[in-house]
C-alpha cells in the first residue's frame, strides 16, 4: 500500500495522472521524435512541451537549456568528465563521489554546510569544478556551496519538485524522485559545453545521441507540471508527517534525529544506539512499512556511510541509522502507525542484544 511506503528518497511511485499522460506514447502516438512525418512531429511536440514544463519548474530562462538524459547519474558523470580538476563536498551521492574520486578530485573538509546561508554567485570562471548537492539524500540537509571561482555542479535530485532549486552552472535531476518514471532525467546547462554526453546522432541539440524515450520524457514533464501546482502542499504534508513520527519516539532514550536548521522535511535520518539499522528496516518491512538504512544505491555495501562518517557520528549511532522519506501518498494515520511500530521495533531489538 502506497501510504505505508516511506522510502520515497529511493524512488517515488508514479502518480496516476503522470501515467495517464504517458500511456498514449506507448501505443497510438509511438513515433520517433526525430522523424519529419506526422507521427514523428506529434512525438516531437510532446517532447518540447515536456521540456518547457521541466524548465518552468527549474526556473530556467530558456527550455533549450534542459537536455534530457537517463537521469542524474548520467548527468553528473557527463559534467565531471568535462573537467580535469575539481572538488566535491564530503556529502555527495556516489553518482558524483565515485567519478570525481576516479579523476582525482579533492573532497572538501567537513564544514557546517547545512548551517550556512547561500552566498551570491555569478557564473564560475575558473577551470575547475565544484560539486555541492542541493539536498543530501541520506539526511535531508540543505547544502549551500562556499564561495568559489570554480564552475558549480549541483545535484538537485532530492530538491526538484520539493523545494525551490537554485540553478548552478550545471544542475542534474531525475524524474523518479518526483512521481515520474524511472530512467529519465536531465541536465540544465547555463553555459554551452563542447563535449556531448554520447555521440551517434543529433538528438538533444547534438549533445546526447540516441532515440528519445518519448513516454518517459512526457511523464517527466507531467510530473513537473503537477509539482509546480502542488509543491507547497506536498511540503506542508511532509513537515506534518515528519513531526508525527518524531513525536512518536519521545518515550525512547539514546537516539537522535540527524537534523540541521536548513532541512528538507521529506527526509528524516534517525540513529538509535543499541540496534542495527538493517535489522530495523527488516523488522519494519515485516510489519508492512518500507524504509531504508541509507541510500538505495549503497544498500548492498558493508562499508559505513561516508555521509554519516563526515558528520562524525559515533559508530554505535551510525550503525543504528534508518532513513524515513515522506511522499505525496503517505497519510497522517500511516505516519502515526510507522512511528509507533518503529518505537516497538527499537525496544524489541534492544532486548535481543
Amino acid at each position: 500500500m502506497r501510504e505505508r511506503y516511506f522510502d520515497n528518497a529511493a524512488t517515488t511511485p508514479v502518480d496516476p495522472r503522470v501515467l495517464e499522460e504517458m500511456l498514449p506514447y506507448f501505443a497510438d502516438d509511438f513515433g520517433n521524435s526525430e522523424s519529419i512525418h506526422s507521427f514523428g512531429q506529434k512525438a516531437h511536440a510532446a517532447v518540447e512541451q515536456a521540456r518547457e514544463r521541466v524548465a518552468t519548474l527549474l526556473g530556467a530562462e530558456d527550455p533549450s537549456q534542459v537536455v534530457f538524459t537517463s537521469g542524474s547519474t548520467e548527468s553528473c558523470n557527463w559534467v565531471i568528465r568535462l573537467f580535469e580538476s575539481g572538488s566535491i563536498s564530503p556529502f555527495e551521492h556516489s553518482a558524483v563521489r565515485e567519478p570525481a574520486l576516479a579523476k582525482g578530485f579533492t573532497v572538501l573538509e567537513n564544514e557546517s554546510w547545512n548551517l550556512s546561508e547561500p552566498s551570491p554567485r555569478g557564473r564560475g570562471q575558473g577551470e575547475g569544478l565544484l560539486a555541492v548537492m542541493s539536498v543530501n539524500n541520506e539526511t535531508g540537509a540543505i547544502l549551500h556551496p562556499p564561495e568559489s571561482s570554480s564552475r558549480l555542479l549541483c545535484d538537485a535530485t532530492q530538491a526538484l519538485g520539493k523545494i525551490p532549486v537554485h540553478l548552478a552552472d550545471f544542475t542534474a535531476f531525475s524524474a523518479h524522485k518526483l512521481y515520474g518514471p524511472k530512467g529519465i532525467g536531465g541536465l540544465c546547462l547555463l553555459e554551452p559545453v563542447d563535449e556531448p554526453s554520447q555521440r551517434g546522432g543529433q538528438q538533444e541539440f547534438g549533445l546526447r545521441a540516441g532515440t528519445l524515450n518519448v513516454p518517459g520524457i512526457v511523464g517527466f514533464g507531467a510530473a513537473c507540471a503537477i509539482a509546480e501546482q502542488e509543491m507547497e502542499a506536498d511540503y506542508t504534508t511532509a513537515l506534518e508527517l515528519r513531526q508525527t513520527v518524531v513525536k512518536s519516539l519521545e518515550p525512547l532514550s539514546d537516539w537522535q534525529a540527524n537534523d540541521g536548521p536548513n532541512q528538507s522535511p521529506f527526509i528524516l535520518s534517525l540513529s538509535f544506539a543499541g540496534v542495527e539499522g538493517e535489522s530495523l528496516v527488516i523488522d519494519l518491512d515485516a510489519k508492512g512499512f518500507a524504509t531504508s538504512a541509507g541510500a538505495a544505491c549503497s544498500s548492498r555495501s558493508t562499508e559505513p556511510s561516508h555521509v554519516l562518517v563526515a558528520l562524525r557520528l559515533e559508530e554505535s549511532l551510525r550503525r543504528g541509522t534508518v532513513r524515513i522519506s515522506f511522499g505525496r501518498f503517505n497519510t497522517p494515520e500511516s505516519a502515526a502507525d510507522l512511528g509507533l511500530n518503529l518505537l516497538l521495533s527499537v525496544q524489541k531489538l534492544r532486548t535481543m542484544r
